[in-house]
């Protein structure tokens, strides 16, 4: 039998264990017949199943070890909810094996729903989870958006896209404009006040539930720029915005984060401005993650995503004159790369 079977199996017997003892501490009584399906898996090796029983169901979350570790999940899903933020619930764990039960936050994303009609609704919800997450005090044992880990992104554009994917090699006048945008962006990032960052807060670890959002994937929280999160929200990997919208819920956000305290800019333009920034440097992180994700794991279709995101760094730079040798230097690239095609 493969390993991951046997593995299945193991988890099987400590999940009928688990909802054995839940059941007769909620006075449920006794377990009802059910189905185990498989729920979701992501690019990581973790994989989630929905137990279903009589109107009841739950999510069984299996992180193998040492690949894996949930504690951080544990960690910050108590640290979340104490915000009163929609996070899963673990009714039980097994740290050593990599095993959790959660509660079931529903079957359906942000990015299943979302529209141009509903989305001033549903991101209003997910600005105001935003702001209480943001609003906890940084006093956790999580690491901190520094210098050599937003370095250590960045780098991820020319090690895997350029080098790898586009077989490139920086000549002398493109790596000296490279290491000036990339100090750039560097040191926007670390000028910003720091708050808790998600750092995946999008559409796709957004939840339909009740109440929303229900939010997932927040294993790598970090204190880190206050622009992270709520710019990554509204400039994700499978969906764009009209600038226009992106603008009005950006400053919608920004006033409702004065309001409550959070360390925003006090002027809107230089927070916009920080936005801007600190999205580039996530794009050139992301182009570079999705080409490693092809070359080194076979999963080709995340490249189709890429054009997306050379479109919202076009976008800022269009803007953003601090940034023009950032455009010039991917034209090359483009040119380059059709030269060689």
């Amino acid at each position: 039998m493969p390993e991951h079977d046997v593995r299945l199996q193991h988890l099987k017997v400590w999940l009928d264990e688990q909802l054995a003892k839940l059941f007769l501490t909620e006075g449920w009584g006794a377990v009802p017949p059910a189905t185990l399906t498989a729920a979701s898996s992501d690019a990581s090796f973790r994989r989630y199943f929905r137990w279903e029983g009589q109107g009841r169901s739950f999510i069984v979350m299996d992180a193998p070890p040492p690949q894996e570790n949930c504690k951080p999940f544990v960690d910050i899903a108590r640290l979340l909810a104490t915000s009163g933020i929609n996070v899963p619930v673990i009714h039980a764990e097994d740290l050593e094996r990599g095993f959790l039960l959660l509660n079931d936050l529903g079957n359906k994303t942000y990015l299943d729903v979302i529209d141009a009609n509903n989305a001033d609704v549903l991101f209003k919800d997910a600005i105001a989870a935003l702001l209480a997450f943001q609003q906890l005090p940084m006093d956790a044992p999580l690491p901190s958006y520094d210098v050599a880990l937003l370095r250590r992104e960045l780098e991820l554009f020319p090690e895997w896209y350029v080098r790898r994917h586009l077989d490139i090699e920086f000549d002398e006048k493109q790596q000296t404009a490279w290491d000036r945008v990339s100090a750039l962006l560097i040191d926007s990032a670390l000028a910003q006040p720091k708050v808790l960052v998600h750092r995946d807060y999008m559409p796709r670890n957004l939840m339909l539930s009740e109440s929303n959002p229900g939010v997932l994937d927040f294993q790598d929280a970090v204190y880190g720029p206050v622009t992270y999160d709520i710019t990554c929200l509204f400039k994700d990997a499978f969906l764009s915005w009209p600038q226009e919208r992106v603008l009005a819920w950006l400053q919608d956000y920004w006033h409702q984060a004065r309001q409550a305290g959070i360390p925003v800019h006090p002027q809107f333009e230089a927070f916009e401005q920080a936005s801007d920034l600190m999205g580039v440097q996530r794009h050139l992180k992301v182009i570079g993650i999705f080409a490693r994700i092809c070359h080194r794991d076979g999963k080709p279709r995340y490249l189709g995503d890429v054009p997306r995101f050379f479109a919202y760094i076009e976008a800022v730079v269009a803007r953003r004159p601090e940034l023009a040798e950032l455009g010039e230097l991917i034209a090359s690239l483009q040119a380059k790369a059709g030269a060689t095609a």
